[in-house]
């Protein structure tokens, strides 16, 4: 079943014009086409950017917080409950009243004492502003180059202005090297978005996010695949062009938030 339902998706009427299809795609007289085994190339690229996003993280998103007045809350460190504790991680972080009562019951302790452990438990957990700056410092910094690459790889390019040369002479379209890298670095990014999950802040939308991402990397790996090279790096060119400008949002709106709490803390 599953040899049949790949056969079918990968039938050469589906995705290229008639008479021409994967064996037209094959290197030869000296032009290079897009192969589904570039692809391993990505996993090294996204391993990078982990490494390079720690240098950042370090080197440049820290001082620049710094600069731009970016201070971290001091937090109270709730006391050691085990009862507390493993209800907050294993049942629900925020109790219900009949549950407040029950544990008032198992640990001596007065609804408000109970009350309070899990505010400041909740407290704990929430993301610190550094670590939110941090993230979408490097966000926006990669989104920024990437458009900026990307627009010096395709600003001399016919497509680029001539939406009908996108398709010309499809599927014989040769790859350029530009194409290439930029292709790589994209996917790569986006994979490394995937490895990095687990450490980041985690947003209400965090399921919507994870979808985003995957279905981000299926698209550019499948247009990689069958050869919609030039569309391709439009469409990634277009999303790099919001996408920086989507992260400063978080950035200013912040540092807004905090200067309106020092402005409503003076005298």
């Amino acid at each position: 079943m599953v040899s049949s339902l790949s056969e079918w998706f990968w039938n050469e009427r589906l995705w290229f014009p008639e008479g021409l299809g994967w064996a037209d795609l094959e290197d030869k007289d000296g032009r290079v086409y897009a192969k589904a085994s570039d692809l391993w190339v990505v996993l090294p690229i996204a391993l990078a950017f982990l490494v390079i996003r720690q240098i950042f993280e370090g080197l440049v998103a820290t001082p620049l917080a710094a600069v731009m007045g970016v201070k971290e809350k001091v937090r109270l460190i709730v006391s050691h409950n085990p009862t507390l504790e493993s209800f907050y991680c294993n049942t629900t972080k925020n109790p219900s009243q009949s549950s407040i009562d029950s544990l008032c019951k198992q640990t001596g302790c007065s609804e408000r004492q109970v009350q309070r452990w899990f505010r400041r438990r909740r407290n704990q957990d929430r993301p610190s502003l550094l670590k939110k700056f941090k993230e979408a410092s490097w966000r926006f910094t990669f989104y920024l180059l990437a458009f900026i690459a990307g627009l010096a790889a395709l600003i001399d390019k016919p497509w680029l202005y001539d939406f009908k040369e996108m398709w010309q002479g499809f599927p014989i379209l040769t790859l350029l090297p530009s194409q290439y890298w930029y292709y790589m670095i994209e996917l790569g990014f986006y994979v490394s978005l995937i490895f990095s999950v687990a450490s980041d802040v985690k947003r209400k939308d965090f399921k919507e996010q994870m979808v985003h991402h995957m279905a981000t990397i299926f698209l550019i790996s499948f247009s990689w695949c069958v050869n919609y090279i030039r569309a391709g790096t439009l469409i990634m060119l277009l999303h790099d062009s919001s996408d920086y400008l989507l992260e400063v949002q978080p950035i200013t709106g912040e540092l807004g938030h905090q200067h309106n709490m020092i402005i409503i803390s003076l005298p």
